[in-house]
Formats: structure tokens, sequence, C-alpha cells
């Protein structure tokens, strides 16, 4: 399979990349190569579950590493609505700039758990929260770098991988070699619309480089976010070696039963798909978040 995407494999971009050990999330800059402008992908808002608080440690990071360089955020994109940690792209926003992009079917995200949440008329289902929702192939530009996405649903219906040069941004869509691929029993979510997005992946040249946006540290090496496609085409234990969709379903399948749910699945997915903003306070400016008893 050769990949129908405008892919250009001269353009280098520098990328950082900040890990979250509280979540295994790897947020990355991403600089374009021929100025200052760079994007923020999938960042990471804090939180003690337990204790109800919010902080910012993480996106502090990401605010020191680009004020200290002088870079212009053009663009703060998530890859999907996370179910293991929380968005800080509007604290990015507020101190850096940059728009908000995700997935055009994060539409189809905000229907289901909007009931799941029971969040009423109010709550609004048409990605407006967003700046930019992207449709597969859609490009735009880092300084003078164009970027583009490319849908890729299967873990959830609005997962995108966002190419940028020889560098592709994979969300949860692929794990390192050596950890597979994510789940595809959360609502929407599809095992074989998940092979065949891995497949498109996979398409792309096999020195693009691919960067996770977990890794959990398989057999218990050091965490790694960064591999290539023809890394994965030959070594990844789940679709590597040519294994087959049928093969690759029946597998996946029968490892998301024995999966426990993620431990923030709850707050995340309230604070996602509002793009990183908390649910609206009360009449006494106090914020809550919602367990809905047996609704996942």
């Amino acid at each position: 399979m050769v990949s129908r995407y405008p892919v250009d494999m001269t353009v280098h971009p520098e990328v950082k990349a900040f890990l979250d050990p509280a979540t295994w999330t790897i947020s990355y800059v991403v600089k374009d190569p021929g100025s200052g402008a760079c994007a923020v992908v999938d960042s990471v808002m804090d939180i003690d579950y337990a204790a109800g608080r919010i902080s910012h440690e993480s996106a502090d990071a990401i605010v020191a590493w680009v004020k200290a360089r002088g870079l212009r955020v053009e663009w703060l994109i998530e890859t999907h609505v996370h179910a293991d940690h929380l968005s800080a792209a509007p604290y990015l926003q507020d101190a850096l700039g940059g728009r908000i992009g995700i997935g055009e079917n994060i539409t189809v995200v905000q229907d289901v758990f909007g009931k799941v949440f029971n969040e009423g008329t109010e709550f609004r289902r048409d990605g407006s929260q967003f700046d930019r929702l992207f449709g597969d192939g859609d490009s735009y530009r880092v300084g003078g770098m164009t970027c583009f996405a490319m849908h890729t649903p299967g873990h959830t219906p609005a997962c995108m991988v966002h190419v940028m040069g020889d560098a592709a941004f994979v969300g949860d869509t692929l794990f390192m070699p050596d950890g597979g691929s994510a789940r595809a029993d959360f609502p929407g979510g599809d095992a074989g619309q998940l092979y065949d997005s891995i497949q498109k992946v996979l398409a792309l040249p096999d020195e693009m480089r691919l960067f996770m946006c977990h890794d959990y540290g398989p057999n218990g090496r050091d965490i790694q976010w960064e591999t290539t496609v023809g890394a994965e085409k030959a070594h990844n234990i789940h679709v590597g070696g040519g294994r087959s969709k049928e093969e690759f379903v029946a597998f996946r399948t029968a490892r998301d039963a024995q999966l426990d749910m993620p431990r923030l699945i709850l707050p995340s997915l309230q604070v996602n798909m509002r793009a990183g903003e908390l649910p609206p306070a009360d009449k006494d400016g106090k914020t809550f978040l919602k367990v809905p008893v047996n609704g996942l």
C-alpha cells in the first residue's frame, strides 16, 4: 500500500518530548525548521483525582521551554479525546496563544458522552469548543511547514494522526513495536476500523518518524516514544509481519475484554470533550465532575 497523503520527507522538524509519568503520556512541541513557529501536541493538565485538585505543572514545563526559546505557538493539537489524561490546551492557549484543533468526529464523541454524563441541551455537541475541526487529509501550516491530518478511527471515532514533515504523531492508534496497539472497546471504538487505520499509518514511508502519545515500558524497559514506520511494520507485536485483519480483530477483542477502565476516564472525558475546559460552575461558583453509575 502507498500513502495517498501529501508527504514531504525533506522537512525535518525539531521535536521536544515531555513525559508525564503519572499518566504515561508524552506531549510534544514540534518546531518548524525554517522559523520560530511551533505546535504543541497532546498536552496534559494535572489532576489529583482523589483530592479533586487541578494543577498545571506539566503544562508549565512546556510554557517555560517555549518561552526560553522565543518560539511562537500556532497550534494546540489533540490527536483524539483522551480517556486517560486531561488536556491543558486552554491553559496553554492563554499562556502562549495558538489555535486548538481536533478531528471533526469530535461531534460523534460529544453526542455519545453528552448522554453518558447527562449534560443536557446546554452542552454543545457541534465541536464549537475547538478552533478547528480537521477532516481526513486537511492541511494546515506551522510557520512555513505544511502539515496534514489523517483520520484513523478505531480507538475512538475522532482519532487523527498528524503528520508534520518527516514526523507523525499517532495518538493512540499505535504504541511502540513491543507495545502493540490501543484498545478498541470504548463507545464508538471498533477493532476492524483500528486495523484499517493502522494500515494507513504503515503506508507512510518507512523512514517516517512516529511519535507515541503513551508508553508503559513493557517488560520493564525504559519509557520510549519514538520509532519509525519501518520498525512498526517489521516488529509491532499486534500488526507487524503482515498479520491479517481477522487475526488482529480476534486478538484485540479478546484482549480488550480483559482490560480495566483507565483510572482517569471519567474526569478526562468530561474535560476533553469540552476542549480542555472544566464543566461550567454552578450558581455558587463551584465546579463538579460527575460519576455516572454503571454508565460505561
